[in-house]
């Protein structure tokens, strides 16, 4: 499982990352986790407001900041 951060970094990109791998450490499975900071990177998700969350290359919330147990649900489906 691959779950990527996008955005530049702001404060909210870093709980959001943070959340996130409380989530995968809560639910005890393997993923990589990686940021995607490249504007037109971030564009070619079709993202207009950051942070947003991709799960394996498909983008499940943007503009906000999801909880661990929000993120829980979408690495669950």
């Amino acid at each position: 499982m691959k779950i990527e951060i996008l955005g530049v970094g702001c404060l909210k990109c870093k709980q959001l990352t943070a959340n996130a791998e409380a989530a995968v450490k809560d639910l005890n499975i393997q993923a990589e986790i990686g940021k995607v900071t490249d504007i037109d990177k971030i564009i070619e998700y079709g993202v207009m407001m950051a942070p947003a969350l991709a799960v394996d290359g498909k983008v499940v919330s943007a503009g906000k900041v999801l909880s661990k147990d929000e993120i829980k649900k979408f690495i669950l489906k």
